[in-house]
């Protein structure tokens, strides 16, 4: 199977010149300007390497996300960076190679020649892979946070964040996997650990959402326990805690 590239760049110039590097090397590739729209693709598609500009809004929040993912399926990450981005909090969003602008061909080709050798093929067709989406959960008036959908069930949802979730009662929308149809509703966030997984409970659905939900689950081959262990375990310890 072939190897393939999300890029999240808008410059024009470096956009160019890493599509032709790429394209050089036989590597698939699609791109993207924002944090939310790479968040997505992330989610919904395997990706060998991810190429990200760092003067982008949110650009370490994606790194970090996309390196959370199964070993599988983590990408190998480049940052493009100016001189005065701090390379130090670079690496530590979890980039593996870094390109200094302005780009410099024979630089690009030589990061990408040696990133290569730990990408993994892109796997999308396989049987094996696990459909996966994103949630966005409205924290007061701040922008929507995506969270990586880990599990579903007819109680909640288990997710994966870029960073630890606050306990909270919550909006939230989602697709459910493999489909274009859009849950929303309303949340309790009921268990979170500080590396961002969180266990969140149905606290409200439309009757439509609910049975949408339900239908989607009969339909899956084999039910995955992780998000009602996740949820239904926090909602004990709440109970036997309440001041928590």
């Amino acid at each position: 199977m072939k190897l393939n590239a999300l890029l999240m760049c808008r410059e024009h110039e470096s956009l160019t010149m890493l599509a032709d590097a790429l394209q050089e090397l036989a590597i698939d590739q699609e791109a993207c300007v924002s944090e939310p729209h790479a968040m997505e693709l992330l989610a919904l598609g395997h990706y060998s390497a991810l190429l990200v500009d760092f003067d982008l809004p949110g650009a370490a929040q994606v790194v970090h996300m996309a390196r959370l993912a199964p070993a599988q399926r983590r990408p190998v990450v480049f940052a493009v960076i100016s001189e005065l981005t701090d390379v130090g909090s670079v690496f530590q969003a979890g980039a593996n190679f870094v390109l200094y602008k302005p780009l410099v061909r024979e630089q690009v080709l030589r990061s990408l020649r040696a990133g290569r050798a730990f990408m993994q093929p892109d796997r999308r067709r396989s049987s094996r892979q696990k459909a996966e989406s994103l949630v966005y959960l409205r924290f007061g008036d701040v922008c929507p946070v995506p969270a990586l959908v880990l599990d579903i069930n007819e109680d909640g949802l288990a997710v994966q964040a870029s960073e630890p979730l606050p306990a909270a009662e919550l909006p939230l929308r989602f697709i459910l996997p493999g489909t274009t149809y859009m849950i929303e509703g309303s949340g309790e966030v009921t268990w979170a650990d500080d590396t961002g997984r969180a266990g969140i409970f149905f606290s409200e659905l439309t009757p439509a959402a609910r049975r949408q939900l339900k239908t989607w689950l009969s339909k899956q081959d084999k039910r995955k326990p992780r998000s009602s262990v996740l949820v239904r375990t926090a909602k004990s310890r709440l109970a036997a805690n309440p001041a928590h």
